[in-house]
C-alpha cells in the first residue's frame, strides 16, 4: 500500500519523538553506569539531560497529538451518537491546535531570547539554543499533525486509524 505525503510526515515525526525517548534512556544509561562503576561523570551530563528531557516532551506532544493516544476523559462522548462523537473530535481538536500554536509562538520567543543571551552549558560552555530549537521544532511538528488531524477530521474521517474514529461510518 502505497503511504500519502501527509502519512510519511507523521511517521517521520513519530520516529523522530521515539529516537529521542532512546537517547534520553541512553543518556540516563550511561550516566549512571559511568557514576556507579567509574566514579567519574559525562560533563554537562545533567545539562544535556534536561535539555534532551525537553526535546523529548515537546516531540512526544507532536506523536500523541495526531493519534489521539494521550489520556482522555470521555463521558460525554461515549454517550452521544457518531455524528456528535465526529463534531467533539473536531472541537477538541481545534481547541488543541489553537493552545499548542500559542505555546509554539511562545516557545519561539524562549529560543530566540536564549540565542541572544548566549545561555552556555555549565561545564563545556555549549550554546543551549541549538537544543531549544529542537524542542521548538517538535511544537512545530505537533501543530502540523494537528492541523492535519483536524483536516481529516472534517473531510476524511476514514483516513484515521483510531480504533473511536471508526465509529464515525456508523
Amino acid at each position: 500500500m502505497k503511504q500519502s505525503f501527509m502519512d510519511r510526515v507523521i511517521d517521520t515525526i513519530e520516529w523522530l519523538a521515539a529516537i529521542f525517548v532512546g537517547l534520553v534512556a541512553l543518556d540516563i544509561f550511561v550516566s549512571v553506569l559511568l557514576r556507579k562503576f567509574f566514579n567519574t561523570s559525562i560533563p554537562d551530563s545533567y545539562d544535556f539531560g534536561r535539555m534532551l528531557l525537553g526535546i523529548l516532551i515537546f516531540w512526544g506532544i507532536a506523536a500523541t497529538s495526531y493519534r489521539g493516544g494521550h489520556i482522555t476523559v470521555d463521558l460525554v462522548w461515549t454517550n452521544v451518537g457518531p455524528r456528535a462523537r465526529r463534531w467533539i473530535d473536531v472541537f477538541a481538536t481545534l481547541v488543541l491546535l489553537f493552545v499548542v500554536t500559542v505555546q509554539t509562538i511562545t516557545l519561539f520567543d524562549k529560543v530566540r531570547q536564549t540565542y541572544i543571551d548566549n545561555v552556555l552549558t555549565y561545564d563545556m560552555n555549549i550554546p543551549t539554543w541549538p537544543f531549544f530549537a529542537i524542542g521548538w521544532l517538535g511544537d512545530v511538528s505537533a501543530v502540523l499533525l494537528i492541523a492535519i488531524r483536524t483536516y481529516r477530521l472534517v473531510f476524511q474521517p476514514e483516513a484515521l486509524e483510531d480504533k473511536h474514529d471508526a465509529n464515525y461510518n456508523e
